[in-house]
């Protein structure tokens, strides 16, 4: 027989050499294992993302609908102040009419004509109005 065994020298050098092949494919499948694991991170944090967006978006929508109403509120105020110096005008007009007395008697209610009363009345409601009107004025005839 020779020197050397064949059957353990073969069994020494393939030992060695799946040893390294067994390193490297555990080396890479826990380089794979740890990239798949950052990936499923980073598709988590987008998927969080994607929902804080959506409720960013939904609040935003209310804030512009309250925004438009803000906006119509103020051209209605902007509107009635608008209208105010027209409102004064007329009542100083309705004033300045009211007949002063001549004598400088002390002045009774009787005595001093009043101004025609500036009441705006919607006009959708008129008839209704007229029909009661009417009701009250022939009740206050024959009573």
């Amino acid at each position: 027989m020779s020197a050397f065994p064949t059957r353990s020298f073969s069994s020494h050098m393939r030992q060695p050499s799946l040893a390294a092949a067994s390193t490297a494919s555990t080396g890479q499948s826990a380089a794979l294992v740890a990239r798949v694991n950052k990936k499923k991170a980073e598709l988590q944090n987008l998927k969080e993302l994607r929902d804080l967006s959506a409720a960013v978006a939904t609040q935003m929508e209310a804030l512009e609908q309250k925004l438009a109403t803000l906006s119509d509120g103020t051209e209605a105020i902007a509107l009635v102040l608008g209208n105010w110096h027209n409102v004064l005008r007329a009542i100083n007009m309705a004033s300045a009419k009211l007949a002063k007395p001549s004598d400088g008697s002390p002045s009774t209610g009787d005595s001093i004509p009043l101004p025609q009363t500036l009441v705006r009345i919607p006009t959708e409601h008129a008839p209704t109005l007229q029909a009661h009107a009417d009701v009250a004025a022939e009740e206050e005839r024959d009573s």
